[in-house]
């Protein structure tokens, strides 16, 4: 069985031979839910790139555990770093997006509202949906045992998404009826790769105009036509393995 990760705040300065203390919420659920016991193995992450890894030595109530730390390690920045533009699916689809990006490897997510999104985020929802897909992204990871959780960042528009695609190294958008396949077309080793995933409704032709102007170029995965909540991680996935990171 593999230890279960758990997040803390930080982990700087933590060092081999060190206890380190989890409690609140995680450790709540470490305690109470889990029903994790001294000696069993356990992995604390910041989040941020940062594993402590250790035994449990001590259980204290219903929330609070004391881990002594064997190893600590640091994983360096993923090279080239995934970026997903992802237009806001309708309902739970959102999530469902984000934990299967989460658990694939994409390293950012950006939700988008393109002009044919059905679901539309504004005032007190807005808030409430970036929330959502931020904690299931931080849950995602944690199932996966990934140390390095996806950012998500504040939903953007299309002119946003325009000047994100303008600074990557490679720029693209899914698009059914792109000429190239995603599979062959030329990536690079460092710096950014910025993926487009349109809505249900497809990218509008004024937005794939827009988006020609910033560099990105038109791709199809393949002769099947995915829903915007699996596309995204259907690409990661094909990205991963043709950069080498899943090597």
């Amino acid at each position: 069985m593999t230890a279960p990760v758990f997040v803390t705040d930080s982990l700087t300065g933590v060092r081999p031979g060190d206890t380190v203390t989890l409690d609140g919420p995680e450790g709540r659920h470490a305690v109470s839910v889990r029903r994790l016991r001294p000696g069993e193995e356990i992995v604390l992450t910041d989040g941020a790139g940062t594993g402590a890894f250790g035994t449990i030595a001590a259980v204290e109530g219903k929330d609070r555990l004391d881990v002594a730390v064997t190893d600590v390690r640091t994983e360096e920045p993923a090279r080239p770093r995934i970026t997903v533009v992802q237009a806001l699916p309708k309902g739970d689809r959102g999530e469902l997006a984000v934990e299967t990006m989460t658990e694939t490897g994409v390293d950012a997510i950006v939700p988008w509202q393109a002009a044919r999104c059905v679901t539309q985020w504004k005032g007190e929802r807005a808030a409430k949906s970036l929330t959502k897909w931020r904690n299931t992204a931080r849950e995602a990871g944690k199932q996966s045992r990934r140390l390095t959780f996806p950012e998500v960042a504040e939903a953007v528009t299309g002119k946003q998404v325009a000047r994100l695609l303008e600074g990557a190294a490679f720029a693209a958008v899914l698009h059914e009826e792109g000429s190239a396949p995603l599979a062959s077309a030329p990536l690079p080793e460092e710096g950014d790769i910025v993926l487009v995933v349109g809505p249900e409704g497809g990218v509008s032709p004024e937005e794939l105009d827009l988006f020609a102007g910033a560099g990105a170029k038109p791709y199809r995965l393949g002769s099947s036509v995915l829903r915007t909540s699996t596309a995204g991680t259907a690409a990661v996935a094909l990205l991963l393995g043709r950069t080498g990171r899943w090597g």
